[in-house]
């Protein structure tokens, strides 16, 4: 008998709506997550406070963690103090630290993980990654996806617009990261997952060409949505390669290079995702995810988060180091400096200053 489907990591409850977070005990005791209301839940010792205040009535046989940052002894840390009780499940309740903590702490102690992400900064809030701070600057670990993810658009609007932004970046920056898949496809016979490839690239496609603005409910379910989807492609191909081609080259180079001056995720690799575009001959395409990206208040040109020309032409060259044996569309041309000046110069013309 041959095989004709396969099973799909992903969480059992995805629950985006305004109000959600009220409803978190409710959710997990319907999905079976945890009947007893026994959990661990890690939050921040600042604004998790206030969320704390709101949600701890709700979920009385919690126990509450503060997780100091987001480094891999903090992590270490959590895992250690959560393996001390009895729970049903991990909570992460925050931004991406707190919820990458959390991961890996569920990972190591063995219990599912529940991510509220208070943010939509990024697609790590249901990716099987956890990043963390570590001893050699930043390392990514595998962890299991998450088993429920609740956003709460009520908690997401309250957040700043920047972190919005970001995950706008984020998830339109999957259109070059397909393509670079694609290319190395054709170039080096590369698999490509097709179910993985689709579900990333629509997902950026969704936020792409949506009408609406950062402060629209609508708008806000669609990123949180494509955020989502874009984790569970992840999943599904196993790997960060539905979600991160040179786009992801390009953020991790200013990362490494400038780690004190370096922007947001989502913002370095919006851009990038622009300028990838243009450097492969989508010359249209490059246009019009840069007037979308401005629409949003996001930056499409280096000195808009204050790199200059030069910095940002070591980034470009500097960026194929920064994923060994990842193959883009930076590896595919193999730019000289002399090149990528002039490739940005075009690039600039090209979308307007």
């Amino acid at each position: 008998m041959p095989v004709l489907t396969r099973l799909i990591p992903s969480p059992v409850v995805v629950d985006i709506r305004p109000g959600a977070l009220d409803d978190l005990a409710s959710v997990l005791a319907n999905e079976r997550i945890s009947h007893s209301g026994r959990l661990a839940v890690a939050v921040s010792g600042g604004s998790g406070s206030k969320l704390r205040e709101r949600v701890s009535p709700s979920l009385p046989g919690a126990t509450w963690y503060e997780v100091g940052g987001g480094t891999l002894d903090d992590a270490i840390r959590l895992a250690g103090d959560i393996r001390a009780g009895r729970y049903d499940a991990v909570v992460g309740l925050g931004g991406g630290k707190i919820i990458d903590c959390a991961k890996f702490a569920a990972a190591r102690v063995g219990l599912p993980l529940v991510a509220v992400p208070t943010n939509l900064a990024h697609d790590g809030l249901c990716s099987p990654v956890a990043t963390l701070d570590n001893d050699a600057g930043r390392g990514s670990y595998g962890v299991p996806n998450p088993i429920a993810v609740v956003i709460d658009l009520d908690v997401i609007r309250e957040a700043p617009a920047r972190f919005v932004r970001s995950g706008i970046g984020d998830a339109v920056s999957n259109i070059s990261a397909i393509a670079d898949w694609e290319l190395s496809h054709r170039v080096n016979g590369e698999k490509i997952d097709g179910l993985a490839a689709a579900m990333a690239r629509q997902a950026g496609e969704a936020v792409l060409r949506h009408p609406g603005g950062i402060g629209d409910n609508d708008f806000l379910q669609v990123l949180a949505e494509a955020l989502v989807l874009s984790g569970i492609a992840m999943s599904v191909s196993g790997d960060s390669r539905p979600s991160s081609g040179a786009c992801h080259e390009i953020n991790h180079a200013f990362d490494l290079l400038f780690p004190r001056r370096a922007a947001s995720h989502g913002e370095q690799c919006g851009l990038g995702a622009a300028f990838a575009m243009y450097l492969r001959g989508a010359h249209e395409e490059s246009v019009f995810m840069a007037d979308v990206l401005r629409r949003h208040g996001l930056p499409v040109l280096p000195e808009e988060i204050g790199f200059t020309v030069d910095e940002f032409v070591r980034v470009v060259e500097f960026a194929p180091e920064t994923r060994p044996g990842r193959y883009t569309i930076l590896e595919h041309l193999e730019l000289k400096t002399h090149q990528i000046k002039d490739l940005y110069v075009d690039y600039v013309k090209a979308i307007g200053s």
